[in-house]
C-alpha cells in the first residue's frame, strides 16, 4: 500500500510539471518581446514583403499537433492491448510540447526578430513615418517581432517528431525491420507533415529560413530527448519498448513477449507491469 500511495503522487507530481509548462506557455504568448532597433536598410531589405494569410492557420497547426499523437496512443492500447505503452508515450508527448512550448516563446521574447512582413504591420498603408514610429495595429506589431524561432516549426517537429520516433521503434525500422520500404515510409510519414508545415511559414512571410531552421531543430531535439527518457534506444532489439516493460524480467521479440516452448515461461508471460509501478 504504501509503494502504491508513494506511486501516485510521483504521477500527481508529473500531471503538475505539465499543466505548469503548459500554464506558462500560455501566459509567454501574451507577453510583449523586446523592442529591438530595426536599422531602415533591414527594415528595407528582409521585412517589406507583402502580408498573407497563413497556409496552415493556428488552428489547424493545433489540431494536428495534439490528434496525430493521441491517435497512436489509442492504437497502442486499443490494437496494441499496451495500455504501459500508451501511458509512456502521452508522457513523453505532453512533457516534450511544454518543454518546446517555453523554450520557443522564451527565444522569441528575448530575440524580438521582426518577421518579413513586419513592414506593413508597422505601416498598413505602406508610408512609413520619419521617426519609424509605428503606425498600426498594435497586436499586429508585437506579433510581427516574434519571428525568431518559428512556432509552428517547433511544435509541429516536436509533436510530429516523437510521432515519428514511436513508431520508428514499434516497427524496429533501426533495429529487427530493416530493410522494409513500407515501414520507413511509415516512419518519415510524419516528418514529411512536419516539414510541410514548417516551410510553409516562408511561403506566407511569416518567418525568415533561420527562424524555420532553429525552430524545426528544437522541436525535433526536445522531442528525441524526452522519447529517449521513457523508451530504449530506437537501434536496440527492445526499440519501442518502454524501460517499464524491458525492465522487468519479460523479454521481448518483435516487440512482443517471447515464448519458448523448452522452458518455463511462466515468470516471462505474466501480464505487463502496472501502471503504477513505474513510478516506484
Amino acid at each position: 500500500m504504501p509503494l502504491i500511495r508513494s506511486a501516485s503522487i510521483n504521477l500527481f507530481v508529473e500531471i503538475l510539471l505539465r499543466i505548469a509548462f503548459l500554464s506558462t506557455f500560455c501566459y509567454m504568448e501574451s507577453m510583449t518581446p523586446f523592442t529591438r532597433v530595426i536599422q531602415p536598410s533591414e527594415l528595407h531589405d528582409n521585412c517589406k514583403f507583402p502580408r498573407h494569410d497563413s497556409y496552415v492557420p493556428t488552428s489547424t497547426l493545433w489540431s494536428i499537433v495534439l490528434s496525430v499523437p493521441c491517435v497512436l496512443s489509442l492504437l497502442a492500447w486499443a490494437f496494441c492491448s499496451d495500455c504501459n505503452d500508451a501511458l509512456e508515450f502521452l508522457l513523453a508527448w505532453s512533457l516534450s510540447l511544454g518543454m518546446t512550448g517555453v523554450l520557443t516563446d522564451t527565444a522569441k521574447l528575448i530575440v524580438g526578430r521582426p518577421r518579413p512582413d513586419f513592414f506593413y504591420r508597422c505601416f498598413p498603408d505602406g508610408v512609413e513615418t520619419p521617426d519609424l514610429k509605428c503606425t498600426g495595429d498594435a497586436a499586429d506589431i508585437m506579433e510581427g517581432r516574434k519571428s525568431f524561432p518559428s512556432g509552428h516549426s517547433s511544435l509541429s517537429f516536436c509533436s510530429l517528431g516523437i510521432a515519428s520516433l514511436w513508431l520508428c521503434g514499434r516497427l524496429g525500422v533501426l533495429s529487427r525491420g530493416r530493410g522494409s520500404g513500407l515501414r520507413i515510409s511509415v516512419t518519415l510519414a510524419p516528418l514529411v507533415i512536419a516539414s510541410c508545415i514548417a516551410l510553409s511559414r516562408t511561403c506566407d512571410y511569416h518567418h525568415h529560413w533561420q527562424d524555420v531552421l532553429v525552430g524545426s531543430i528544437l522541436g525535433l531535439s526536445v522531442s528525441t530527448f524526452c522519447y529517449r527518457q521513457y523508451y530504449n534506444p530506437l537501434t536496440s532489439d527492445q526499440s519501442g519498448i518502454p524501460y517499464i516493460v524491458s525492465g522487468s524480467s519479460l523479454k521481448y521479440f518483435n516487440g512482443k513477449p517471447d515464448i519458448s516452448p523448452t522452458k518455463d515461461t511462466r515468470e516471462e508471460t505474466s501480464p505487463l507491469l502496472k501502471k503504477e509501478d513505474k513510478w516506484i
